[in-house]
């Protein structure tokens, strides 16, 4: 089974002390997120897998990635959440560099912000897209020609899941509204 579930906190370790857990491990070192919370062999030595997670997925262990997202500490309550994630992006402000540059997933991408001036969820999530690997030669392009192949494995076999760019693009919307909201 292949699946890749990521799960955002604003603070991991809170939440990993009360879930039994073990840390995955990524070649010699633990993962730097990664863990799994059924039984899984473990080395007694690092406290984590004894199994890289690539070879623990083909041997039907499933790894759960608990993701530290400071974004999260600023949020005050569920109606404090809600108002955010609700609340249309200042979309214009991006092409503000010190704005842009404070903003989570997209900070060190602004020349590309501003060829591309995303407006939406929609329109984020495939610029996130766009700048991970095998994708980067679509900047420039419409929105319409970038929807076409974007979600489309590259010859290498890489690509990046609708699913993840639609989330992060809405944490990026968040993210823009907190800022935006303490200006």
């Amino acid at each position: 089974m292949s699946a890749d579930v990521d799960i955002d906190f604003a603070d991991r370790d809170a939440i990993l002390k009360h879930i039994k857990h073990i840390p995955a491990r990524q070649q010699e070192r633990k993962h730097n997120s990664g863990v799994y919370v059924t039984d899984i062999p473990v080395d007694p030595i690092n406290g984590c897998s004894t199994l890289d997670y690539k070879e623990a997925e083909d041997r039907g262990y499933f790894k759960i990635d608990f993701l530290n997202v400071n974004v999260y500490s600023n949020i005050k309550d569920n109606e404090h959440y809600e108002q955010l994630l609700n609340a249309t992006p200042p979309w214009e402000k991006l092409l503000d560099k010190n704005f842009c540059s404070k903003i989570i997933h997209i900070s060190n991408h602004w020349n590309d912000i501003v060829k591309m001036k995303p407006d939406s969820v929609a329109r984020m999530a495939m610029f996130l897209a766009l700048i991970r690997p095998g994708k980067k030669h679509l900047i420039g392009k419409t929105w319409k020609e970038i929807g076409e192949t974007i979600w489309e494995q590259t010859e290498d076999g890489y690509s990046y899941k609708k699913a993840h760019a639609v989330s992060y693009a809405k944490l990026v919307a968040l993210h823009m509204n907190i800022i935006d909201q303490d200006l």
